[in-house]
């Protein structure tokens, strides 16, 4: 109880410097780089053990190594730093609090099918200014996951999601689904760093 009354404490918080921020003028993209789970919720398990929440947490802090070591680094913030669940609200809160120029959701996928592999990228299935960019966004990444990382594409979906869905009328969204944690090739492929580091590096790339 006493931790979970900490890490809401602490979003506030946030939020409260994020409205600060917010309100100064840059030429900086801003970024929302939403990772998914946390704490108690470990989202999807891989079949050797490696949990979605901590896969899509090192992807995202291997972000964030990166544009503080580029030569123009974009303002990015993550939805959560360590392991800590925060409510889907939330975050999307903070895209709204930050005047996000893009919301980019991180996930690993599963299936009962262990033959399922490939990325996935979802856009809210709505209507609005962000749709358009949303949708090309969702495309361009697909095809920098097959053609410089080998991926599989499964192609770009339309779902409800809610992050999706609370953040399309503020900025472009998309969703990543990072390979399946059920198929073996991919669960080791995300359980190598240098993987880890190229998957980043693609993201980053297209955030850019």
């Amino acid at each position: 109880m006493r931790k979970a009354l900490k890490n809401v404490c602490f979003m506030i918080l946030l939020l409260k410097m994020c409205i600060i921020f917010g309100q100064e003028t840059t030429t900086k993209k801003r970024i929302v780089i939403d990772v998914g789970h946390g704490g108690k919720d470990s989202g999807a398990i891989g079949i050797n053990g490696i949990q979605e929440k901590d896969a899509v947490l090192e992807i995202a802090q291997e972000i964030l190594s990166l544009n503080e070591n580029s030569e123009t680094p974009m303002d990015i913030y993550l939805t959560r730093y360590g392991d800590t669940l925060i409510p889907l609200s939330d975050r999307t809160r903070l895209a709204k609090a930050l005047n996000a120029d893009l919301f980019v959701s991180l996930h690993c996928n599963h299936s009962n099918n262990p033959n399922a592999r490939g990325v996935e990228v979802y856009v809210v299935n709505a209507t609005s200014q962000y749709s358009d960019d949303s949708t090309w966004l969702a495309y361009q990444a697909q095809v920098a996951f097959n053609k410089k990382l080998g991926y599989e594409s499964r192609g770009v979906k339309f779902a409800n999601f809610q992050v999706l869905r609370e953040t399309i009328n503020y900025c472009p969204s998309i969703l990543l689904e990072l390979g399946f944690l059920s198929n073996w090739d991919e669960v080791r492929h995300l359980g190598v760093k240098e993987n880890i580091v190229a998957i980043a590096l693609s993201i980053f790339n297209g955030l850019q």
